[in-house]
């Protein structure tokens, strides 16, 4: 079986990235053998079209309501089931993997396309492509186009198996507002030496970028009655940060998680602003306080809570009610702490909550009553023993994240990198606010806190007639409260992508589309029963309109006949 041709084609339009891989194999043998297309792809993509051609005749994969493909594919395989298509395979990627059986001398196509809208991260917005032949490749390619109509400030390639010879094969062009990246090396560049026949190519290949950014009040980008809003105010006055770390201290974080999570607090401590003010709270089944306040970032305290962190042992249970409750009531009675400051909570944990009150629900309504929106509560989980959707639950409805920690070398630089992310607050309470008469389906546009190096991204549909779109954007600073106006001129919005021939024409409906259905599943797992179903309703409605494989979704994938003939791909949730 010989893979003869691979390309991967990534397009991405103002954060927008549309990636299609292409994948041609032979079977050079004289009996029939199974071909295999494996691709990983971002987590935060969704599948939009999948196909295999076989000697000429096209097998589509088709997006049906999870429920229904389900049921059907039940029918079909009545011997129990098989593994779905897709799985997790780590922090950022997970994998779809198809194998279809081909006659001797038979070629077959594999077509996988997915979507997403890059999110700017620590000032940089990356694409990642796995690369992963597994043989060598007579045509191999990848190429990135990227147009950004603010303009390109910043565009790096990295790869985790780049070599000089392999570099010879990349090659990026770049304009004010365009950029091209292709990587074409041939057979001879991919071998890891001439006398064998192993590839080089397994690993990351990524590019990152930034924008130009001019206009204070965001830049608006306009195609076919739908618009988005990006706004990221740079060079701003950081708030000074009320910061609370819980944590978990319980026998299962023994041995490297400890050591992980005790070179990482060291680090992070090192990070504070002199302005802020922290403390420490650590618990198994009893919880301990580096002090029973908040001190100031200073040299001295910061030194004191080292030699705390250095301290740290796991032995004993898990009360995480108790810990957080501490944490909340440390912020509630915290004194002289800066007038306009931002207050968090970050908790650390590795497990399910073990001593103390242990019933899930209960801890995610004690929390949320004495937190009750003053502070943001942040969750990482450590490894696969949590309960990641407790953990998830918990941080949404209090105005913050969750992410997992995976158990690798790199858990500490995680961990780092989360903290880097959090670090710099420059705005809160942030209204963008556009007028009501004039656009509908507006996506998210109150948002509690800015972080510098992230992006808000607002998108909506507008009316027919409007010929200026007029923007205002409510914020407080530290230094004052804003208001920031801009108006766009709809005409000439549109003019900007009239002439570019490689971008699909409805990007930007597409762009609010995923966007939209995103932040619906992200409110159904903080919200109520009945509202759930309203917000799971209409995301599953735009994920069949646009043909988005998401968490309600499923891709029916059909095989030729005489084959295990139905396969569905589904996608995957960090709660799994």
């Amino acid at each position: 079986i010989e893979i003869y041709s691979l390309h991967v084609d990534c397009k991405v339009t103002s954060r927008f990235a549309h990636t299609v891989i292409t994948s041609k194999i032979i079977n050079r043998a004289n009996e029939s053998h199974e071909a295999t297309f494996e691709v990983e792809l971002p987590k935060t993509a969704f599948i939009t079209n999948f196909s295999m051609s076989i000697d000429g005749k096209v097998y589509p994969g088709i997006i049906k309501e999870k429920a229904s493909a389900q049921k059907e594919y039940d029918e079909a395989v009545s011997h129990g089931q098989s593994a779905g298509l897709v799985k997790i395979t780590g922090r950022k990627l997970e994998q779809f993997h198809v194998s279809v059986s081909i006659a001797a001398a038979s070629k077959v196509t594999f077509e996988l396309a997915y979507e997403e809208l890059l999110k700017r991260q620590l000032g940089l917005f990356e694409l990642l492509i796995k690369v992963r032949p597994q043989q060598l490749v007579k045509h191999f390619q990848i190429d990135v186009h990227i147009f950004e109509p603010q303009g390109i400030r910043f565009l790096e390639t990295d790869s985790t198996f780049m070599t000089n010879e392999l570099t010879e094969a990349l090659t990026k062009v770049q304009n004010e507002t365009k950029a091209h990246i292709l990587f074409k090396p041939t057979v001879d560049q991919q071998k890891i030496n001439p006398e064998l026949d192993e590839t080089l190519l397994n690993g990351d290949f990524l590019v990152r970028y930034d924008v130009k950014r001019v206009a204070t009040a965001g830049d608006i980008q306009i195609v076919n009655g739908y618009f988005v809003h990006y706004f990221a105010p740079q060079k701003m006055p950081v708030f000074p940060k009320n910061i609370v770390f819980v944590i978990d201290r319980s026998g299962s974080m023994a041995g490297r998680k400890i050591e992980q999570t005790r070179d990482a607090l060291l680090k992070i401590l090192q990070d504070l602003r002199p302005e802020d003010h922290f403390s420490l709270i650590t618990f198994s089944n009893k919880v301990a306080e580096w002090k029973s306040a908040l001190l100031q970032a200073t040299a001295e305290n910061v030194a004191s809570a080292a030699g705390f962190v250095q301290t740290i042992t796991a032995r004993g249970g898990t009360d995480i009610n108790r810990a957080l409750l501490t944490a909340v009531s440390m912020l509630d009675k915290a004194e002289r702490l800066p007038e306009r400051s931002v207050s968090m909570i970050i908790l650390l944990t590795d497990g399910q909550p073990t001593s103390g009150e242990s019933n899930v629900e209960v801890i995610q309504e004690n929390i949320q009553k004495a937190v009750n929106g003053k502070y943001a509560l942040f969750c990482l989980g450590f490894g696969f023993d949590v309960s990641y959707s407790f953990l998830e639950k918990m941080a949404l409805s209090n105005g913050g994240i969750a992410r997992r920690l995976y158990e690798n070398a790199d858990a500490a630089l995680q961990l780092q990198g989360f903290y880097q992310e959090v670090a710099t607050p420059i705005l809160m309470k942030i209204e963008m606010q556009y007028p009501e008469n004039a656009v509908e389906g507006l996506t998210e546009n109150n948002f509690k806190l800015f972080f510098e190096g992230s992006e808000i991204i607002v998108s909506g549909k507008i009316s027919n007639e409007l010929d200026l779109l007029p923007v205002e954007i409510k914020a407080q600073s530290h230094a004052s409260d804003l208001t920031l106006k801009e108006e766009a001129n709809v005409k000439e919005k549109e003019q900007v992508f009239q002439n570019q021939s490689y971008i699909f024409g409805n990007f930007i409906e597409r762009l609010w589309a995923y966007l939209t259905i995103q932040q619906l599943l992200e409110k159904s797992i903080s919200a109520q029963e009945e509202q759930q179903k309203a917000l799971e309703e209409r995301a599953l409605e735009l994920s069949l309109q646009y043909g988005f494989v998401t968490p309600l979704t499923s891709m029916v994938v059909t095989k030729p006949a005489g084959q295990q003939q139905t396969e569905l791909a589904n996608k995957p949730t960090e709660a799994g």
